[in-house]
C-alpha cells in the first residue's frame, strides 16, 4: 500500500466536506421548493410523486445540476481508480460555480436567490458552503 499524498488527502477531505454541505443544502432546497410548489399546485402525495416532479417538472429543473453534480462526486469517490488532485480541484471549481444567487441573473440564480430570501436555514447553509468553497486548502 502506497502512502497518500498529504496534499491530495487534504484536498480530498475538503471535497468530502463540500459534498456533505452541498447535500444538506440540496435537501433543504428540495423541501423549500416543495413547499412553494404545494402553495400553488396543491399537496404532493408522497415521495413517489415528489420524485417524479423533481425529475420531470419544470418547477424543479433548476436543482437538477446540483443533483447531477453530487452523483458525479459520489461516483468519482467510489470508483476503483483513485481520484487525483486534478480531479478534486476540478470538482471544487465546479462547485464554486454551481449555485450562485442573483436577483437578476439566470433563472437558476434567481430561484436560488429567492430560496435564500425565503428560508433563513438555506441562507445559513449557503454561507457555510460559501466559506468552505472560499477556503484554500
Amino acid at each position: 500500500m502506497s502512502a497518500i499524498d498529504p496534499s491530495l488527502d487534504s484536498r480530498l477531505q475538503h471535497l468530502k466536506a463540500v459534498r456533505l454541505s452541498l447535500l444538506r443544502l440540496h435537501k433543504a432546497l428540495l423541501d423549500s421548493e416543495r413547499e412553494a410548489y404545494e402553495q400553488i399546485h396543491g399537496q404532493i402525495r408522497g415521495q413517489g410523486e415528489l420524485f417524479r416532479l423533481v425529475l420531470d417538472d419544470e418547477w424543479f429543473r433548476w436543482l437538477r445540476p446540483v443533483s447531477q453534480f453530487i452523483v458525479q462526486v459520489d461516483e468519482a469517490l467510489a470508483a476503483k481508480e483513485p481520484i487525483n488532485v486534478t480531479q478534486v480541484n476540478e470538482f471544487l471549481s465546479q462547485a464554486r460555480t454551481l449555485l450562485q444567487p442573483s436577483e437578476e441573473g439566470t433563472t437558476s440564480e434567481q430561484r436560488y436567490y429567492q430560496a435564500i430570501q425565503r428560508d433563513p436555514n438555506i441562507a445559513l447553509m449557503n454561507a457555510d458552503l460559501s466559506r468552505l468553497l472560499a477556503a484554500n486548502v
